[in-house]
């Protein structure tokens, strides 16, 4: 069994790689917190309307209707964390911000 010195270094080493994780998912966004929470504030309230239709037209026409000029670059970075569709941008990507 470990002790007290190695428990409290192993809890060290652990704080600093949470650290590192969540500052290089901050710095991979494409856009900022603050848009991606609009966002999904957006998808929630037109996703509970109509349903989804199984493509990212919703977010499209969020960046499109925020002039966010990088639009496909956040089209991109939402597919290559699990959003291909409007509901999976919600469901899969918007839990990465819980953090």
């Amino acid at each position: 069994m470990p002790d007290k010195n190695e428990i409290g270094r192993r809890k060290q080493i652990k704080r600093e790689l949470i650290e590192k994780a969540n500052l290089e998912f901050e710095q991979s966004l494409p856009i900022s917190r603050e848009r991606f929470k609009m966002l999904f504030d957006f998808l929630d309230e037109h996703l509970s309307e109509n349903g989804c239709d199984d493509t990212l037209t919703l977010t499209r026409n969020f960046l499109e209707e925020n002039q966010i000029i990088n639009a496909e670059k956040v089209i991109g970075w939402l597919n290559e964390n699990g959003g291909y569709c409007d509901c999976e941008v919600l469901y899969n990507v918007e839990e990465q911000f819980e953090i």
